[in-house]
């Protein structure tokens, strides 16, 4: 008996670099899913002509149309549910969402985020990493709740700071590596190895006491 890899619909604001790597990891058969919706707040965000260009369905809602957030956002997560997807993923996507809203897909959506967490939630993290004086950043990927960016952490690349890194040299260095870190993450949770538990992720079947470390053998526990 054949099982129908899992339906998974993707959000993101900007020019979509992770959806480019979501969908090129599908392509080389590491991430059995299909991709059934790509939604933006932005009707010319790039990763919506990368999804028109790979046939997959799209979405453009323009906040300014509604009274509010919360609003938009349960305009938006009933047309995703709409859409069949059983899992959804934060792929640059920009905005804060509504607690009520979001709640039915507690466990079932991530998002990836430029920082350490729980080191610089929210804005200009590579800005405040350098401020700090700190001489690690790197990205995360964790289970979205109504707390911004303070989901439980599953997995996180990390790279050392160099003498030579501005805001934008550290972005630019760090971006391979979140194109790395958000599909492994992904295809955990789309075959079922990533779970979570109502407080914390589980890892077949056992707590995840602490986030997974991507390196070049993909995703594994700390030392």
């Amino acid at each position: 008996m054949t099982t129908s890899p899992p339906r998974v619909a993707v959000l993101a604001s900007g020019r979509g670099s992770n959806l480019a790597a979501l969908l090129a990891a599908r392509e080389r058969g590491e991430l059995p899913v299909d991709f059934v919706l790509v939604g933006s707040d932005k009707a010319a965000a790039g990763a919506l002509r990368l999804a028109e260009a790979a046939g997959i369905p799209t979405l453009a809602l323009d906040p300014r149309s509604y009274p509010d957030r919360r609003a938009f956002d349960l305009d938006l997560f009933a047309r995703i549910a709409a859409s069949g997807a059983q899992l959804l993923v934060l792929a640059g996507y920009m905005r804060i969402l509504d607690g009520e809203a979001l709640r039915p897909w507690v466990g079932r959506m991530i998002n990836i985020h430029p920082s350490l967490l729980p080191k610089y939630r929210g804005l200009h993290t590579h800005r405040r990493a350098l401020e700090a004086g700190d001489r690690e950043h790197g990205a995360s990927v964790h289970f979205v709740t109504a707390e911004l960016d303070g989901g439980p952490v599953i997995a996180q690349a990390r790279l050392a700071i160099e003498a030579g890194d501005d805001e934008h040299r550290l972005a630019d260095r760090l971006l391979p590596l979140e194109h790395q870190l958000l599909p492994a993450a992904l295809r955990l949770l789309a075959n079922g190895r990533l779970q979570w538990d109502g407080h914390a992720p589980r890892l077949d079947g056992r707590p995840l006491p602490a986030p997974l470390v991507l390196d070049d053998h993909g995703l594994l526990p700390p030392e």
